[in-house]
């Protein structure tokens, strides 16, 4: 019985998504419109995750430059280093609410963000695909110090700080830490909104 729950698990979830502690560093570029990453392995540095934005639309592209650059649609796709698709995280042109949905590796939703562009402090709610609250994302516009917490407790963070990694992993852009309580069970769907969400704040909270 045990075997049977533990394949179960490994067809549901990629086990890559159990472990706590992620490095995500953004792909740099004067003319860049995509929003790209490589996630990384925290302890021997190498690459575990993709996470790409491709076939971007003329006009998105085009706005990506301009003031409206937090209103374009995205569509990205979190993969392993070898190409298997993990996560999709995907929303239309967003005006004044801001909708996102995650999908899992088969595109069937696990749940959405929502977040009001007027917001003070810059902050969304994280739902299930029941629409049932599961999580609040909230952080400093001043620096990258974000938390995700469900009542009263912090189930993850987001920050640029992290004693076993060394500085240059800092110098440029937007590269961060994720770090999710291992209170947050390993199976749980919670963790593929946690690593979605953390690739939305640049285009919905921080941009």
């Amino acid at each position: 019985m045990q075997l049977y729950f533990q394949n179960l698990f490994y067809t549901r979830m990629n086990p890559i998504l159990s472990q706590n502690l992620f490095l995500v560093k953004e792909h740099i570029g004067m003319f860049k419109a995509a929003n790209n990453y490589d996630i990384y392995h925290p302890e021997t540095n190498q690459i575990i995750m993709n996470c790409r934005e491709n076939n971007l639309g003329f006009f998105t592209k085009v706005f990506r430059f301009t003031d409206y650059k937090r209103a374009t649609p995205f569509n990205v796709e979190i993969t392993t280093a070898s190409g298997e698709k993990l996560i999709t995280v995907r929303r239309g042109v967003a005006i004044f609410r801001s909708t996102v949905e995650v999908l899992d590796e088969k595109d069937r939703l696990v749940g959405t963000f929502k977040q009001k562009f007027f917001s003070i402090g810059g902050r969304f709610e994280i739902l299930d695909k029941n629409e049932k609250p599961v999580a609040t994302l909230q952080g400093k516009w001043t620096g990258w110090d974000f938390k995700f917490s469900h009542e009263n407790k912090q189930l993850a963070q987001v920050s640029k700080k992290w004693a076993g990694l060394g500085k240059e992993f800092f110098t440029s852009a937007d590269n961060y830490v994720l770090q999710i309580d291992e209170t947050v069970a390993a199976d749980s769907p919670l963790r593929q909104l946690i690593l979605g969400a953390v690739m939305c704040i640049d285009m919905v909270l921080k941009e």
